[in-house]
């Protein structure tokens, strides 16, 4: 068995989506997640628009092909949270 971090949250190793209330939207590892926010490990992000991509059309591609690590460690307090989800639930069109 692996070591569990009960104190971590359920998603805690898990990659997943976090939408925020914004533009952006990330893609990582969760380490932590709490009535604070949430800390990926391992993370991109992506502004909608940018590059001529929507927020989905990033998170279906990285569903389809993997994100990029561009962030080793990245912080969204709650409050600019609107969900969160992860990536192995999100069909890959």
């Amino acid at each position: 068995m692996g070591t569990f971090h009960h104190d971590k949250g359920e998603l805690h190793g898990i990659t997943v989506v976090v939408d925020t209330r914004g533009d952006r939207v990330l893609i990582g590892r969760c380490d932590t997640m709490d009535e604070q926010g949430i800390v990926l490990l391992d993370a991109d992000a992506h502004e909608d628009g940018k590059d001529g991509r929507t927020k989905a059309a990033f998170v279906r591609q990285a569903a389809q092909f993997g994100h990029w690590n561009r962030y080793a460690r990245i912080v969204v307090p709650a409050a600019d949270i609107a969900s969160v989800r992860r990536l192995g639930d999100i069909a890959a069109d």
